[in-house]
């Protein structure tokens, strides 16, 4: 073990158990609230070959949970399975009133949620006196627990004692290794493992903790079962993204496959990416998957279009940016996101609809919490709005665009805040003197610490050191070669590099934070970095 590893699992306080976790630690799934009676509601409707509705969420966790539900009550022997997946732009989400006709068009008797539910006690309540029973599975927030769900599994309940807080794939895993477990005779058989490929992509794309039983099923999902998936849908997804699951890693479900199974229900339906993920047929996979490349590929130009309008349209005085354009609706959070990247201030992002209103969202960092910005806006100023600290949706009416930016700006500065971009910095693991250890051995050991994400980010390190060369790629990527004081060269590649950047002179001195990466070329390794920040040095 090299040096610079065994001190990163000291700061971490990293063990044997993480380091090798085993599956077989995962929690008892009956020793979770709900699971119980859920499972044997699911018995007797199994046994009365009822009609069973999954109800799910249009996002990569939605999409993902919905699938290992479905897979877990067929396997349990189910007869009807179907999975209802609301619209993002005529639905909204969670459930409500009009989904309840569908369910009874469906002649559902019993409706399982993932991912959604537990706010939606009037719902569930409606659906009661019309004769259909509801469990709920979900991950979020219990304003009120559902009184008439006949059982809430939700690790945010707040008699909940199993442990760590889960993705909705997550909650939906767990109940379908008790339907595995009560199946064959209290024991799984393991057929549940083959579900981890769809619970490693729904953790990772939803930013869970991945620490205790988030790290296990990650950890196996991804070393073991999307290496090996027996998803056909799946497997032409990666070829679409050019991705060899042979060694995929968090960058790939994280930015490739994550965003391809998102832009279904961002820009079209969500319903593509279910059938992509339960596809049986390769002809049938290769058209979905070709298709979900197409739409990322349309969400990432109407995305890069809108940054661009930006940058031409704003002055920089505001301290929170409020933007506003023709804009899909379904990317107006990711342009916010980008938008914070960018300038580093809080961001409204805000598209036109065809009935007059302004509908958008806001992404926050630090102690400007947009939930509260909300609540601070004039009675009729919102036509509708909600949200978090960090992440906020909105609606507004078209003339009121500039009374919202100059409140939000306006509550922003009674708030008196410094040092905001703080928060959006990065702190590095480790700080080099040298390139001497950027080694193939450091970079296999860093993997091992795989898959990265909230609770385990990926080991930055931080050096200074003369720019030996630099090009610029596709007029928006760097590459630089770095040489250290004893004059080993390191190459550094830095995606989506702010323009600023791009005039560095060769023997300039640079202070760059990077994580490592492995290009192999025509048998030959090397190890490079992956620039997250620079700036000019002494």
């Amino acid at each position: 073990m090299t040096q610079i590893f065994e001190n990163l699992l000291a700061q971490r306080g990293l063990g044997e158990d993480f380091l090798r976790p085993r599956y077989e630690d995962l929690f008892d799934p009956f020793l979770m609230q709900g699971v119980s009676e859920a499972v044997e509601r699911i018995e007797r409707a199994r046994d009365g070959r009822e009609k069973i509705l999954i109800y799910g969420d249009y996002d990569a966790d939605g999409v993902t949970a919905s699938t290992v539900l479905k897979n877990g009550l067929t396997y349990f022997g189910c007869p009807e399975v179907e999975v209802l997946l609301p619209n993002r732009f005529t639905d909204g989400y969670g459930m409500n009133m009009p989904a309840i006709s569908k369910m009874e068009e469906y002649g559902a008797d019993l409706v399982i949620t993932v991912d959604c539910g537990s706010g939606s006690g009037a719902v569930i309540s409606e659906m009661l006196k019309k004769g259909i029973e509801c469990i709920v599975t979900d991950h979020h927030e219990i304003p009120e627990m559902p009184e008439a769900a006949l059982a809430v599994i939700n690790p945010k309940r707040p008699d909940e004692k199993y442990g760590l807080y889960m993705a909705g794939v997550g909650v939906a895993f767990t109940l379908a290794r008790a339907l595995n477990m009560r199946k064959n005779g209290g024991v799984c058989d393991g057929q549940e493992k083959w579900l981890l490929d769809l619970v490693t992509i729904g953790t990772i794309c939803d930013s869970m903790v991945l620490r205790g039983e988030n790290r296990i099923m990650s950890y196996f999902g991804m070393r073991n079962v999307l290496p090996k998936t027996r998803r056909v849908g799946l497997k032409e997804l990666a070829k679409q993204a050019s991705i060899d699951l042979s060694r995929v890693d968090t960058q790939a479900v994280g930015f490739q496959i994550g965003p391809r199974i998102n832009a279904a229900g961002r820009l079209k339906s969500a319903d593509l990416a279910f059938e992509l993920l339960n596809a049986e047929g390769r002809a049938e996979a290769f058209g979905l998957a070709q298709e979900l490349n197409e739409l990322n590929n349309e969400r990432r130009k109407k995305q890069d279009a809108a940054v661009k309008e930006v940058a031409n349209s704003i002055d920089g005085s505001d301290d929170v940016i409020v933007a506003c354009g023709d804009w899909h609706e379904g990317i107006v959070g990711i342009i916010a996101g980008r938008l914070v990247e960018i300038y580093k201030k809080p961001a409204f992002a805000l598209a036109r609809l065809e009935d007059g209103r302004l509908k958008g969202s806001g992404r926050s960092f630090g102690d400007f919490s947009l939930a509260e910005a909300l609540q601070n806006c004039p009675n009729g100023l919102l036509l509708s709005g909600g949200g978090h600290a960090g992440a906020c949706g909105l609606s507004i009416k078209v003339e009121d665009l500039e009374k919202f930016r100059k409140q939000i700006n306006k509550y922003y500065r009674s708030l008196k805040l410094t040092d905001q971009e703080k928060y959006l910095r990065e702190a590095s693991d480790v700080l080099l003197d040298d390139f001497a250890e950027m080694t193939e051995t450091l970079y296999d050991e860093i993997r091992s610490l795989e898959p990265f994400g909230e609770g385990n980010r990926e080991p930055i390190f931080e050096i200074c050191a003369e720019v030996a060369s630099s090009k610029v790629l596709k007029e928006k990527h760097l590459s630089l070669n770095l040489k250290d004081g004893d004059g080993r060269e390191m190459k550094m590649m830095w995606f989506f590099a702010p323009e600023q950047c791009f005039g560095l002179k060769n023997g300039e001195n640079v202070r760059v934070q990077f994580t490592l990466s492995r290009n192999e070329w025509r048998g030959v390794v090397k190890i490079e970095g992956q620039i997250i920040s620079l700036e000019r040095c002494d």
